[in-house]
């Protein structure tokens, strides 16, 4: 691997990257394109683009990974986990001092009543993300018909999101792409033993903290690891689209957090630089210390982060020197697009499960789909969502300014109410 840049160079240029990354992963991704192909030029336009069509086919989050490759890229293996960290660590940090103030102030009255405001917004979020992924993802009817079979399997009969993905990957491949991939480039492959004892290494350290909290017999922390292993390879198509698997399992499954809280987590993600998918730190954390207190927070937080993460690295370290040729497979070109579209129909169903929860206080416990009691309607969360639309659709106001003014506007009907 040539490096065409220095490390000094590499470093300072994704710190940057790390500590402006507000916004979700087209902000991400826009500020690394500036950063990187406009501003330095260290990477060309399509090596970029063909990059990112990279990350979409991997599991996670697909701007941390497309850092990591652009520091491969650039750097080899050392520069390629620096960029990761750099892009993950600023958000991880931000979200250990939320989730610890979460746990000592989340239940203050006037806390709980801006979090109403900032509830309210984060259903119109997940809505803006639903229409932005659609139109992305819907291109032809087969894929409409896909995203609709995903929500109703999801919301009505409540299929487990892994077997959607694997059922939607089969049915695109067999479908295929809606365009012709590129052709597969010229030269020799990396040989398969190379490939294969990359994914040895970081099979064994991902699993390492796994075993040591088996063998010392932590029966919650070995829960936590395996969780959030397994979340770590279904996560196509970003946090929008496991948190709803996520949501049910945490809450139904094992009872970690409420429903009220997941969403809590889900604002306070979105607050931070780095990935979305770091609720999934502010979820363990928030578990950890209702288990036993901010020590077990912590814990849990950090192995939560290495089940996240590590396979990010797996997968760009083992199968970027392929790139090329994984591109120009019309079958897996075919799969990832069948991925797409379901996602597109499983942010749906979190929109409508964030909504119901928003809008109703009482939920059926366990019913499928959801069956709200029409008699815990909540007027103020509705007209808190239509100031949220506002807000995000006609203002087209960032989000942390529209989550400031949301958090004021749960403050004041709070005090309205008396």
């Amino acid at each position: 691997m040539q490096t065409l840049a220095a490390p000094p160079d590499l470093f300072r240029a994704f710190a940057r990257i790390g500590l402006l990354s507000f916004g979700g992963p087209a902000a991400q991704i826009a500020i690394m394109h500036r950063e990187l192909v406009e501003t330095r030029a260290w990477l060309s336009e399509k090596q970029f683009l063909g990059a990112l069509s990279f990350a979409m086919l991997l599991p996670g989050p697909e701007a941390m990974q497309l850092a990591t490759w652009a520091g491969w890229r650039l750097g080899g293996t050392r520069a390629g986990l620096m960029a990761g960290l750099l892009f993950v660590l600023p958000g991880a940090l931000v979200i250990v001092a939320l989730a610890l103030a979460y746990v000592a102030w989340g239940d203050l009255p006037a806390v709980q009543a801006a979090f109403d405001g900032i509830k309210a917004l984060i259903v119109v979020v997940v809505v803006q993300a639903m229409i932005r992924m659609g139109k992305k993802a819907l291109r032809r009817p087969a894929d409409i018909a896909l995203a609709a079979a995903a929500f109703v399997a999801i919301f009505l009969l409540a299929v487990p999101f892994p077997l959607i993905i694997l059922a939607a990957a089969a049915i695109g491949a067999l479908l295929g792409p809606a365009a012709p991939p590129d052709p597969a480039p010229p030269g020799r492959p990396v040989p398969l033993a190379a490939t294969l004892r990359t994914v040895a290494l970081w099979l064994l350290l991902w699993a390492m903290p796994l075993v040591a909290v088996w063998l010392a017999g932590s029966v919650f922390l070995t829960d936590i690891a395996l969780f959030f292993a397994k979340l770590a390879v279904v996560t196509f198509g970003g946090a929008y689209a496991v948190l709803a698997y996520m949501a049910q399992e945490v809450v139904q499954g094992y009872g970690w957090l409420t429903t009220g809280e997941m969403i809590d987590a889900l604002g306070l993600a979105e607050t931070t630089p780095g990935p979305l998918i770091l609720v999934t730190q502010f979820t363990a954390m928030v578990a950890g210390a209702k288990e036993a207190g901010w020590p077990m927070a912590l814990m849990a937080g950090a192995l939560c982060l290495w089940m996240t993460f590590v396979p990010c690295f797996l997968w760009i370290f083992a199968f970027a020197p392929h790139l090329e040729r994984l591109l120009s497979a019309p079958r897996l070109a075919g799969a990832l697009q069948g991925i797409t579209a379901a996602v597109a129909g499983v942010i749906a169903n979190l929109s409508a499960w964030f909504a119901l929860h928003v809008l109703f206080a009482r939920i059926a416990p366990g019913s499928m789909p959801p069956r709200p009691d029409w008699s815990s309607f909540d007027p103020a969360a509705l007209a808190l969502i239509a100031v949220s639309a506002v807000l995000v659709f006609a203002l087209r106001l960032g989000l942390l300014p529209a989550m400031a003014l949301m958090a004021m506007a749960g403050l004041a009907l709070d005090v309205a109410a008396g």
